[in-house]
């Protein structure tokens, strides 16, 4: 709901600061007073385009604040969610601020804000009914809302939704299995082919450091076999093994009479005699591995350079061609059962798609039905306002499978026929100005209770008519204003009398400049207004006792 409304310096508004509550809320004021100015003016803080000729003359800039209530459910926090800002008060409010060169900044609870942000919360708090009007019903693409709103059971909704987004998911999931096992038949002959040379070569982890360490073994084969052989040589003769043991042969002999002073060398010799028969055992092997022959290195380097020349096809490391061999064995695996696997996953998707047509259907079924009921309770409130020859109809497209979504299987749009054997069109396109807000007042009534919107504007929804008509008017506004909050701007007395709350809009000259102020009215007042609107600039007896007479039965 709209709280208050700021307004500096915009057109012949230098000041001015209106607070609005609950209800029908009118203002009146006779023509060119300025009251399009104050719809001007909300406009720019509901994000409508900024023009600089709104800036009032010799200022800088115009600044238009509207401050709005705030539910806690309401779906503006939605929309302020995404785009980071915090709302976490009861209220909110917008501000636009127009320089004089007509660019304009957006601020929303004093926080830097986009245009657009600015325009979608506006369209999310008020809508403006009006023949210059282009949101709210007039714009197609809200008519499914607003029928689903005003019959189809909220579980259905989101139950259509989610089998949408369960049939996305499983065709989403067949596709992609069906791409892998193109791919996969499309490389099948690279990968047996691949496959056959690994399987052939049969690589290890870690085989290339352990074959890189052989082959430079035994590029040294020869040095290393000489150096070995002389090592043994001395280790095995009279100067090694032998010698310790003849050592410990001499020694053993005195051991008794040495009082033990000889106990700790025979130790040291027994375990040099046993670490020089390990050195022995070590060196007589490495000599048999140098003795494998040129073909033993021959073989290790004809190995080494294979794997890596294998490696560097398939741009692997050499112990990674252990790990592509399991995967091309894996692939190869999945492209024979591919077939059962893409299989499962069509019939699952098909499964859902079944699932989402039912739900669908029964959605369909409710927006029939919803569509007669509507057609029939809009159609009933044109004849008091004078459009009794008027036809409104809700039609139903169907839309191609691939139109489908998660709103369901048809298009919904409202039509009007204006005189018999007319063809009927959309809103905005058959009806004239005058005609279009009744059309919008009648359907606003209708749909009153599920309307997402808590605030209405109507801009001379009276247009061109008066007597009965204009009271009908009155009378659907006033019970419209029960539900929602309604600002409207009106000529007419029947509709003035119905308000809840009244504003006169009025123009007045001071200091050689022309300025347009707006006061609220008391019930006093508020008479001599509507007797204004009924007579003219004489008010007379009679047309302030028809100005109670109205507010009386206004109010009753």
């Amino acid at each position: 709901m709209l709280l208050g409304l700021s307004i500096r310096d915009v057109v012949l508004i230098d000041r001015l600061d209106l607070s609005f509550r609950p209800g029908l809320c009118v203002l009146t004021g006779e023509t060119g007073a300025g009251k399009s100015i104050l719809l001007d003016a909300l406009g720019l803080a509901l994000g409508v385009r900024a023009e600089s000729g709104l800036v009032r003359h010799g200022a800088e800039q115009a600044i238009v604040s509207a401050e709005f209530s705030l539910s806690r459910k309401h779906p503006a926090r939605v929309l302020l969610a995404e785009a980071g800002i915090a709302a976490n008060g009861d209220s909110l409010v917008l501000r636009r601020i127009v320089g004089s060169d007509g660019r304009s900044r957006a601020f929303i609870d004093d926080q830097p804000a986009s245009i657009g942000l600015l325009r979608q919360l506006g369209e999310a708090l008020v809508e403006i009914e009006g023949q210059f009007a282009q949101r709210g019903l007039l714009d197609p693409a809200t008519h499914r809302a607003a029928l689903d709103d005003y019959g189809v059971a909220d579980a259905d909704r989101a139950g259509l939704a989610a089998a949408w987004q369960g049939w996305r998911e499983a065709a989403k999931a067949h596709e992609a299995a069906l791409a892998r096992l193109k791919q996969a038949r499309a490389d099948e002959d690279f990968l047996r082919h691949a496959q056959k040379e690994l399987d052939a070569i049969a690589p290890e982890p870690g085989e290339e450091s352990r074959l890189a360490e052989q082959r430079a073994l035994l590029m040294n084969r020869e040095r290393l076999t000489e150096t070995l052989e002389s090592a043994l040589a001395e280790l095995t003769g009279e100067r090694g093994e032998r010698a310790l043991h003849t050592a410990s042969r001499q020694l053993e002999r005195l051991k008794d009479k040495a009082a033990g002073k000889l106990d700790a060398a025979l130790a040291a010799l027994e375990r040099a005699a046993v670490e020089a028969r390990e050195a022995i055992s070590s060196l007589e092997t490495l000599l048999r591995e140098l003795g494998g022959g040129p073909d033993s290195a021959e073989k290790i380097e004809e190995r080494l350079f294979g794997l890596r020349a294998l490696a560097r096809k398939h741009s692997v490391t050499v112990d990674g061609l252990a790990a592509l061999r399991q995967e091309i064995g894996a692939r190869l695996a999945a492209l024979e059962d591919g077939g059962d696997a893409v299989t499962k996953l069509a019939k699952a998707a098909e499964n859902v798609r079944k699932a989402y047509i039912a739900v669908a259907d029964k959605v369909s079924a409710q927006r029939r039905a919803a569509a007669g009921k509507l057609d029939a309770a809009v159609t009933k409130e044109l004849k008091p306002l004078k459009l009794e020859k008027a036809r409104f109809t809700t039609v139903l497209a169907a839309l191609t499978e691939d139109e489908w979504g998660e709103a369901g299987r048809e298009r919904v749009h409202f039509e009007v026929a204006t005189n018999p054997g007319a063809p009927a069109g959309p809103l905005a396109k058959i009806a004239s100005g005058g005609e279009l807000s009744r059309f919008m007042l009648a359907l606003k009534v209708v749909l009153a209770k599920t309307s997402p919107v808590p605030t209405l504007v109507f801009d001379e929804v009276d247009s061109g008519i008066g007597g009965a008509a204009a009271a009908a008017v009155g009378e659907r506004l006033h019970k419209l204003g029960q539900e929602l909050q309604v600002l409207v701007v009106t000529h007419s007395p029947q509709v003035a009398a119905r308000g809840s709350h009244h504003w006169r809009v009025e123009k007045s000259q001071a200091a050689q400049k022309t300025l347009t102020k707006v006061e609220e009215l008391s019930v006093e007042a508020r008479r001599e207004e509507i007797a204004r609107m009924l007579s003219g600039a004489a008010i007379t007896v009679e047309a302030r006792a028809a100005a109670a007479s109205l507010m009386a039965d206004g109010q009753a």
